[in-house]
């Protein structure tokens, strides 16, 4: 068997992806790639630079100055916008709204496609996002994709935001999530599927360790 492992997580916003993909990622020793940090990065570039989001030469300008990479630290993975630590400011509610209509744009998306898979090229890693095993990763070995009753989701949404957006409200958390999944699944560019492939997960009543148990089930056969 290969020794070169891609495992390609998709879901739903607020399902646990990125809590899945970190913890299988430290366990089998991949790399942690955040697809969805690097359109939250994006996003919050164009909020901070007022970019309109209808105008193709200001995105493709925008495009060419937004550099992105990420580091581990205390175990955590981290991302940084042009050499500027953002992993919490991403995670604010005004990127929230913003970025499934950024990550809409098809310029967005080739560009961020090329930045993932170059770093699919050399190493076993985790990616998860909304079609790495549809248009990023479609080959990948193990695809798993993630789905949890909407209302569990915006519970865990909102023990999570809350912290540091202590104004927020659970409607108002429930109605993003809501939003978001409309505008995943209908956009024209990699709109949210499952590909055919994919194993489902559904989350609603496990734990952190079921979810990585049943993840490395899928992994472990082919190291």
């Amino acid at each position: 068997m290969s020794n070169h492992i891609i495992v390609a997580i998709d879901g739903y916003s607020s399902c646990g992806k990125s809590t899945l993909a970190k913890a299988l990622a430290k366990k089998l020793h991949f790399i942690y790639v955040d697809s969805g940090a690097m359109y939250r990065a994006v996003a919050l570039y164009f909020l901070r630079n007022n970019i309109d989001l209808k105008d193709h030469e200001q995105i493709m300008d925008a495009l060419k100055n937004i550099h992105l990479n990420f580091h581990s630290r205390d175990y955590e993975t981290h991302i940084t916008l042009n050499d500027e630590e953002v992993s919490d400011e991403i995670r604010l509610m005004p990127v929230s709204e913003t970025v499934s209509a950024v990550s809409a744009i098809r310029e967005v998306r080739k560009e961020m496609v090329k930045q993932q898979q170059r770093m699919g090229r050399s190493k076993s890693i985790v990616m998860d996002g909304r079609d790495i095993g549809t248009a990023v990763f479609p080959d990948a070995p193990v695809k798993i994709f993630m789905t949890a009753d909407p209302k569990i989701r915006a519970e865990r949404r909102y023990k999570e935001l809350l912290p540091k957006n202590p104004d927020i409200t659970l409607e108002e958390v429930f109605e993003n999530i809501a939003h978001r999944d409309f505008q995943d699944t209908t956009r024209t560019e990699s709109p949210l599927v499952r590909a055919e492939d994919a194993i489902i997960l559904d989350n609603t009543n496990l734990t952190p360790e079921q979810q990585l148990q049943f993840a490395l089930s899928k992994v472990e056969p082919l190291l």
